[in-house]
C-alpha cells in the first residue's frame, strides 16, 4: 500500500520577504562588524609599528638621508610612510574580508589568490623601502669615513655602497614577487663579477695603499708624534690611518699615501 504524504503548507509571502530581509540584515551588520574590526585594527597596528620604529631610534639613525629628506619635502617621514603602509595591508585585507562575507562572487574567487599576493607585496615594498634607506645611510656613512683620504678614486665609494645596497634590496624585493630566482642569482653574479673587475682596475694604489696601511699599523714603526723622513718628506706625524700619513713639517703638510711609505721606507729621527 502505498503511502500518501501531505503537501507542505505554504508560507505566505510576507513571511518569506520578511526572512529575506532579516538574511540580508544580518549580513549587512556582519560585513560592517568586520569593516569596524578592520579599520580599528589597521589604525591601532600602524600606530603600534610608528610608536615602535620612534622607540628603536630610527628616526635619528636615517636623520639626513635621502629619502628622508624627500619625505619631508612632502611633509611626512619614513616612519610615517612605514606606518601608513602597514594601515593600508590591513585595510586591503578587511574590504576583500568584507566582501567575501557578503556573498560577492568575486571576492570567493580572488580571496585566496589576494592572500597569497599581498602579503608578499607588502614585504616586497617593505624591503625596498629599506633598502632605499639603508643605501642612504650608508653612503653618508661612507663618505664621513674617507673624508680624510684625498685619493680621486674614493669620491666613488659612497654612491658605490649604496647603489650595491639598493641593487641587493631589489633583488629581494624582486623575488618576494615571484620573479624567476635563477635570472636574478646570475644577475647579482653578473654585477658582483663587474664589481670586482670595476674594484681592481680603479682602485689599485687605493688597495696598495690600504694594504701597506694595515702592514704598519700592525708592525707600527712609527706613531703619532714622531718625526720622520719618508723619501724627500720630512716633518712630524700628524695623523695615520690605513690609507695615508700626514706629515706636517714648520710650513707646510704632506699627506703621503702608505704605499708610497711602503716603497720608498722610512726613516724616523731620534
Amino acid at each position: 500500500m502505498t503511502g500518501f504524504v501531505a503537501p507542505l503548507p505554504l508560507q505566505p509571502a510576507d513571511t518569506i520577504v520578511t526572512r529575506i530581509v532579516e538574511l540580508v540584515g544580518l549580513r549587512f551588520i556582519g560585513v560592517l562588524a568586520v569593516l569596524f574590526v578592520g579599520l580599528i585594527l589597521a589604525y591601532a597596528t600602524g600606530t603600534a609599528v610608528q610608536r615602535l620604529l620612534v622607540r628603536v631610534g630610527l628616526p635619528d639613525a636615517i636623520e639626513g638621508t635621502a629619502f628622508e629628506r624627500t619625505a619631508r619635502d612632502f611633509e611626512t617621514s619614513t616612519v610615517e610612510i612605514l606606518s601608513w603602509l602597514t594601515r593600508y595591508f590591513l585595510l586591503g585585507v578587511t574590504i576583500f574580508a568584507a566582501l567575501s562575507f557578503a556573498g560577492v562572487n568575486y571576492a570567493d574567487r580572488f580571496w585566496n589568490l589576494v592572500i597569497a599576493i599581498l602579503p608578499q607585496l607588502f614585504i616586497a615594498i617593505i624591503v625596498l623601502i629599506i633598502g632605499i634607506v639603508v643605501g642612504d645611510k650608508v653612503e653618508l656613512l661612507v663618505a664621513e669615513r674617507f673624508r680624510g683620504v684625498k685619493l680621486p678614486q674614493v669620491n666613488i665609494l659612497p654612491s658605490l655602497a649604496k647603489y650595491t645596497i639598493f641593487f641587493l634590496a631589489a633583488l629581494v624585493a624582486l623575488s618576494q614577487v615571484g620573479v624567476a630566482t635563477l635570472a636574478l642569482v646570475v644577475l647579482l653574479g653578473g654585477y658582483l663579477l663587474g664589481l670586482i673587475v670595476l674594484s681592481a682596475v680603479a682602485f689599485r694604489d687605493l688597495l696598495r695603499s690600504g694594504a701597506a696601511g694595515t702592514y704598519l699599523l700592525f708592525s707600527q714603526p712609527y706613531t703619532i708624534g714622531d718625526e720622520i723622513v719618508v723619501g724627500d718628506v720630512r716633518g712630524v706625524v700628524q695623523e695615520f690611518d690605513v690609507f695615508v700619513t700626514r706629515i706636517e713639517s714648520e710650513d707646510e703638510e704632506y699627506i703621503v699615501p702608505n704605499a708610497r711609505v711602503f716603497d720608498t721606507g722610512v726613516g724616523r729621527i731620534r
